[in-house]
């Protein structure tokens, strides 16, 4: 099956960069109910984009991935219509209460936010009409595998971009902190604030870290694997990420996947002019988190901001400058970043560079055997904002001769043809190698279009004269003819729910089933689930209830994991602790090899 590259759309103009940088699919937030909130896009904008992206064959898929309270259902059935009317090629949902509903016949996809671990759920989601699964982050490699054995869907994961903590769909933290939902599009990201963890005895073991704060993903050396796992699309996370971010992963991600020798799903090649480069983009630093399961440290502790790339440390220093103890090639502008002495990150500017002396906007705390970072390549940076990256699909033309004039006819790589004939009396040029030269001169005219010519045939004998115009028209016409049987010949499939009764893998679901209106109600009862609590949603008291599981773990992260039988024993409960007071103890099922954490207490309102 074709891969498929699939980007973030923050907005339009990011969408249209994404697909002219080889994205074979983009995902955009409508106006409302997607689970970024401050990434809705009007209607107008959404189709734009649609239009455009089917130019290559390349799709856009509308997120409508929030949990809908019941009055807020017909608003969303509205704009699942007009969605669908738009032309979208698909619809990323997370509540299943829609399926309860009348929906246009667009293709569901599961939103990695209804939890998608485990085969089981996987194959029940094809059973009712789903035609693709988002899958778990934290899922390896082998996990991937056993999926893929027991289901037909589409397989999307994700392989670059910030990770959630928690499984995705299961976090309760930010709503139960200060009433902001991320399952509602409202996540305030308590996870990258600062905690300090106390032990059983009421030992502060490490205070104000950001010890929930984890690595962002990046599975380029693995892209072959998941391809053999079963994955077919693969996803950039990123929807409030802006154009620049986007223009340099998508084609980090386009090379790599081209790499692998794949038919990819989309038409066209691109034609960079830059060098993509993921590390001068927002990162926490990078990891491969669970894919080839656990092996490293994952979390990034000391801040949750992008630290950048180590560039040396300072060696000299005078009043107003410093030198580093190797050459760097830095420029006025660039973004330098390092931590203080209590492990604050802070940074300055590059004001001016003199050989190896650099002048920084402000000496604060630079100081001998400092690790300097940067963080913001400005050269880098300009290259993207200059960036006129072109995506183009090849065609062949074929000039020939009719009883009545010309015809042209111009193939594309997708084997879709279109032509035009125009009449003309045929007039043999008194100077045929330049009426040759003419010819291909003006067919390959193609300019602004979506197309790139690699070969003319003229089919003519003996060469013909023609005026510059002629030659214009009938390429006109024909690429618009090939225009037209494209839109006509794009691959496109149906979508639809298949009501039925097929068993849900558990009949008793807590609040973690996210059950929040009376429709999803309805459709867990009509798939034989017996007992379901509302969703947290509903209203519920989470003290003492779970708000958030991970895979991540903080006794692996500071080497006192039982299961690896090294390292310290910490004495439980163990108990984050905000600077408000705010605790969250945590638990540990090493059977299961995941961290739950646990609502106690929180006197704040998050921002």
């Amino acid at each position: 099956m074709a891969l498929e590259l699939l980007s973030p759309a923050k907005d339009l103009e990011t969408g249209l960069a994404a697909i002219n940088c080889g994205a074979d699919a983009v995902y955009i937030g409508a106006s409302r109910f997607g689970a970024r909130e401050a990434a809705g896009n009007p209607l107008t904008d959404i189709h734009r984009l649609i239009r455009h992206a089917h130019k290559y064959w390349a799709r856009v898929y509308v997120v409508v991935n929030t949990l809908l309270h019941d009055a807020e259902i017909p608003e969303a059935l509205k704009l699942i219509r007009q969605v669908y009317e738009s032309g979208a090629d698909a619809l990323i949902i997370q509540d299943v209460g829609l399926l309860e509903c009348d929906l246009p016949p667009i293709p569901l996809f599961a939103s990695t936010q209804m939890h998608n671990h485990t085969p089981a759920r996987v194959a029940f989601l094809e059973k009712v009409g789903f035609r693709r699964a988002i899958l778990a982050r934290e899922l390896s490699l082998e996990q991937i595998r056993e999926i893929r054995q027991q289901t037909s869907l589409e397989l999307e994961t994700f392989v670059h971009g910030a990770l959630c903590v928690s499984y995705s769909g299961q976090c309760y933290l930010s709503y139960a902190l200060g009433r902001r939902s991320g399952n509602r599009g409202q996540c305030a990201q308590p996870c990258r604030l600062a905690y300090s963890l106390v032990d059983g005895s009421g030992r502060i073991l490490l205070q104000n870290r950001h010890l929930l704060s984890i690595r962002d993903l990046n599975l380029s050396e693995h892209l072959g694997e998941l391809v053999e796992a079963g994955v077919t699309s693969f996803k950039i996370e990123g929807r409030l990420k802006d154009k620049n971010y986007v223009t340099n992963v998508v084609s980090h991600y386009r090379k790599a996947l081209d790499k692998l020798g794949e038919p990819k799903s989309s038409s066209g090649h691109v034609n960079l002019d830059f060098d993509p480069n993921p590390e001068k983009t927002f990162n926490r630093g990078y990891t491969d988190s669970f894919v080839t399961g656990r092996r490293s440290k994952i979390g990034v502790l000391d801040t949750p901001k992008m630290a950048g790339e180590e560039i040396g440390q300072v060696e000299a220093v005078t009043r107003t400058s410093f030198r580093l103890d190797r050459p760097v090639d830095l420029h006025t502008g660039d973004g330098l970043s390092f931590f203080t002495p209590d492990k604050e990150l802070t940074g300055t500017f590059v004001n001016q560079v003199d050989g190896d002396w650099i002048t920084p906007a402000k000496m604060d705390g630079i100081r001998p055997s400092l690790a300097l970072c940067r963080n913001h390549d400005k050269a880098f940076m300009d290259r993207l904002e200059r960036s006129r990256t072109t995506r183009k699909i090849d065609v062949e033309m074929c000039l020939m001769e009719i009883p009545t004039g010309y015809r042209l006819e111009i193939s594309d790589e997708d084997g879709v043809t279109g032509s035009f004939e125009k009449d003309y009396t045929h007039q043999p040029a008194e100077k045929p190698e330049q009426a040759r030269q003419t010819i291909e001169k003006q067919l390959d005219k193609l300019g602004e279009t979506e197309f790139a010519c690699n070969k003319i045939q003229v089919l003519i004998h003996p060469v013909p004269f023609l005026p510059a115009s002629g030659w214009n028209e009938l390429r006109r016409g024909a690429v618009e003819s090939l225009q037209a049987a494209r839109a006509t010949g794009r691959p496109s499939v149906g979508g639809g729910i298949i009501p039925n009764a097929f068993p849900y893998p558990e009949t008793e679901l807590t609040y973690l089933g996210n059950a929040l209106n009376e429709k999803a109600m309805t459709f867990y009862r009509r798939h034989g689930v017996m007992k379901i609590e509302p969703a947290a949603e509903s209203g519920l008291d989470l003290h003492e209830r779970k708000v958030m599981t991970a895979k991540y773990c903080i006794k692996y992260q500071l080497d006192a994991c039982p299961r690896e039988g090294k390292g310290h024993t910490l004495p439980e409960p163990l108990t984050l602790v905000d600077e408000q007071g705010g605790r969250l103890r945590l638990k540990f099922d090493c059977s299961k090899c995941v961290m739950d954490v646990i609502f106690e207490q929180g006197h704040h309102q998050l921002d």
